[in-house]
């Protein structure tokens, strides 16, 4: 695994922020948000671009990309792998499957920007290869020399849960031993900032206090708080791993994916759907509602999708059962890394497996009665864990859900 957030770059960083509630959400800095209703996000600061990227490479290539290649020398150096040492045909069983709402949206409209403002000699000649969502996993692939497939799912806030999905289902089916796989996401660019303001779905109350921005389940919630980051893990075959003495951090048993069918960017109430995937996911991973230890949940803060997941989830695990199981929501520390969230999440549940610690929920202390579930407010709490969902709901009715078990039980 390997971390780039806004609470913490690496791991061990993320870790301690994520457990003590270290909140990422901070005012904007990449731009000059001043004129605009919404001035805070979940930015990742004092990130040294220039140590993944060569200055003079730096403009033709988006803020992703250094992401992207920071968690990704991180999953692999603690994975044990040194892929300048792999053979040519191990190589070629090693693929890259990531997830990216967006890619490298902020690079494209810096380039609209300089074309509209009569600036073409500024303007990276690499403007369209760039631009092209699928170039992302290809940069990986060029870094490390992996030979195997180079795709990027992007399937809006499910895109990291559904490459991490996909990944898996190209083991299980022999093509591959080995896949670098996750998220990553940088939209915080005032373009993006601006549609999600128009669409009203940013919170606007909490300029002065960006901390308390981000505020899943509670009353007075009022919109999410965009944020970037990069979260990558190196996901392999069970034996394979076992037979080179790899440490394994968790099992990736079970995912379930349906579609509402229902609106461009709303739910619908009953919940249904999301319920579904959740159900799907645990039908493959052969547990039932008593065996889910804990729930990672999507959490965005907006009225409609913590009321609708609230209600997924008692759909899902049953009524009573769902009381019992906690769940926490890890936007309220870090904002809603877009694409890049699902991955975001399972970075959590695994450090909550391996610590035996449950990261809070933040900034709840005025619950809406109608999310009414255990949301681990305020503060951390011990718990084993060996089986835990991570949810996600993402833009055009899309729902997908991942069980994974801890890697001690493997």
């Amino acid at each position: 695994m390997g971390v780039v957030s806004p609470n913490g770059v690496g791991t061990p960083a993320f870790a301690d922020a994520i457990l003590e509630g270290r909140s990422g959400v901070r005012r904007i800095s990449r731009f000059d948000s001043s004129a605009i209703e919404v001035q805070i996000a979940g930015e990742v600061s004092g990130f040294d671009e220039l140590a993944w990227i060569e200055k003079k490479d730096r403009k033709h290539v988006s803020r992703v990309l250094p992401f992207a290649l920071c968690a990704s020398h991180e999953a692999l150096e603690t994975a044990g792998i040194q892929p300048t040492a792999l053979l040519l045909e191990e190589r070629r069983r090693f693929g890259v499957i990531i997830g990216s709402g967006g890619g490298s949206s902020e690079f494209t409209e810096e380039q609209y920007r300089l074309y509209f403002h009569g600036q073409l000699s500024k303007m990276s000649l690499f403007c369209v290869p760039t631009g092209v969502m699928g170039s992302l996993s290809s940069e990986l692939n060029v870094r490390y020399g992996l030979r195997g497939p180079s795709h990027v799912i992007t399937t809006g806030c499910t895109s990291s849960t559904d490459a991490m999905a996909y990944s898996m289902r190209q083991i299980e089916s022999g093509r591959l031993d080995w896949v670098l796989t996750g998220g990553a996401d940088a939209p915080i660019s005032l373009g993006t900032v601006k549609g999600f303001i128009l669409m009203g779905i940013l919170t606007e109350k909490w300029n002065q206090f960006p901390e308390k921005g981000s505020r899943p389940f509670s009353k007075d919630r009022d919109g999410f708080v965009v944020a970037e980051g990069a979260w990558m893990f190196v996901l392999e075959e069970y034996e394979h791993a076992k037979a080179r003495g790899a440490t394994i951090l968790a099992e990736v048993c079970g995912y379930g994916s349906t579609c509402e069918a229902y609106h461009r960017v709303k739910l619908k109430e009953c919940g249904e759907e999301p319920a579904r995937a959740i159900g799907l996911a645990m039908q493959q991973s052969g547990i039932g509602p008593d065996d889910v230890d804990y729930v990672n949940l999507h959490g965005t803060s907006t009225q409609l999708n913590d009321r609708i997941e609230t209600r997924a989830l008692k759909l899902a695990l049953g009524e009573e059962r769902a009381r019992q199981v906690p769940m926490s929501a890890l936007k309220s520390q870090i904002g809603h890394p877009q694409g890049a969230c699902g991955a975001a999440g399972i970075s959590a549940t695994i450090v909550a497996m391996q610590r035996e610690q449950l990261p809070p929920t933040l900034n709840l202390d005025n619950a809406d009665p109608d999310c009414d579930l255990d949301y681990v407010p305020v503060a951390g709490r011990k718990k084993t864990i060996e089986h835990a969902v991570c949810n996600c709901i993402a833009f055009g009715s899309k729902n997908s859900a991942l069980v994974l078990r801890n890697g001690s039980q493997a």
